[in-house]
Formats: C-alpha cells, structure tokens, sequence
C-alpha cells in the first residue's frame, strides 16, 4: 500500500470541487493506492506530473517516489493539462 501524500496546489484544486465528487475522488484515490500502475497511465508531457488516474471526468496528476503517491493536481479533464 502506497502512501498518499497530497500536495498544497492539490488541497486547493480539491477545494474547488463540489463535495460528491470530492468524496469519490478520495474514495478511489484509496481504492488505486493498494497498486497504483494497474490504474495509472504514463503522461506524455511529464511538466506538470508523470502519472494519471482517470476518475470519471477528473484526472489527478501525481508522481511515484518509492512508497508515497504524491498528488500533484486534481480537475476536469477539460481544464486540468492547460
């Protein structure tokens, strides 16, 4: 089990989403975190993170340093790669 470590940028992308989705997120983000690179996919462009989990419309950006997930950034898919 990967630790979950959530970076300020993403504590203020969470902020910013209404609270079900918020909820499913975190419920998800538990569920990945037992074998995260059966969820993720690589990203292309590694400027804003190298990995991504796709929950529902929301991706969250996140990178793997030995035992820790380190969430990068949270939103919808349409804002979240600009």
């Amino acid at each position: 089990m990967y630790e979950i470590i959530i970076t300020r940028r993403a504590s203020d992308d969470l902020d910013s989403i209404e609270s079900n989705t918020k909820k499913r997120i975190g419920e998800k983000l538990k569920e990945y975190a037992a074998n995260p690179h059966l969820y993720s996919r690589k990203l292309k462009h590694s400027e804003i993170g190298t990995f991504r989990f796709q929950i529902g419309d929301y991706r969250v950006i996140f990178d793997i340093e030995d035992d820790k997930l380190i969430i990068l950034r949270v939103g919808h898919r349409k804002d979240i790669y600009k």
